[in-house]
């Protein structure tokens, strides 16, 4: 799925970009306990990451599972969040919206055994400089006033 963007969005993305969505999946358990989502140092390209869903999978035990998330905040800082705390008998599953993050992001099992699943969406935003959309094509789709004619007012009827 792609399209190309209108406005700002959240994520800072603005009209001239071209956003394409990817799924996104990553299974944490006591044997791997972390995952690290990268980007690619591209200067035209920015990478996010859309959390959407944590599910424990088959052979959860009975105990807590913490799920924390560790990103930039908007002052460049790394910091560490738990997103969930998972119970196969009262919570499998949590649902975060659309929890999204500038890579890099570290998803880790913080507490529990797992396994459990993270999804989303791995959005990839690039400046679309070589689409054919111009300044001059979007003029060309523009109304101006001379052409657009006068709105009057309607008549209201008159009651004898």
């Amino acid at each position: 799925m792609s399209f190309v963007g209108d406005e700002v969005s959240d994520s800072g993305v603005d009209s001239r970009s071209r956003l394409e969505s990817y799924v996104f999946s990553c299974e944490l358990s006591s044997e791997s306990p972390f995952y690290t989502f990268q980007a690619d140092e591209d200067e035209d390209v920015e990478h996010f990451l859309e959390l959407r869903t944590i599910c424990l999978g088959d052979g959860a035990k009975q105990e807590n599972n913490v799920v924390e998330v560790t990103a930039m905040n908007h002052q460049g800082k790394k910091i560490s969040v738990p997103v969930a705390n998972l119970n196969i008998s009262c919570l499998p599953m949590v649902s975060l919206g659309e929890f999204e993050l500038m890579a890099p992001v570290t998803l880790r099992l913080k507490s529990g055994s797992g396994p459990l699943t993270v999804s989303g969406l791995h959005l990839v935003a690039t400046e679309n400089e070589e689409s054919g959309i111009s300044d001059e094509d979007d003029d060309d789709d523009d109304v101006s006033e001379e052409e657009m004619p006068s709105v009057k007012p309607a008549k209201k009827k008159q009651r004898a």
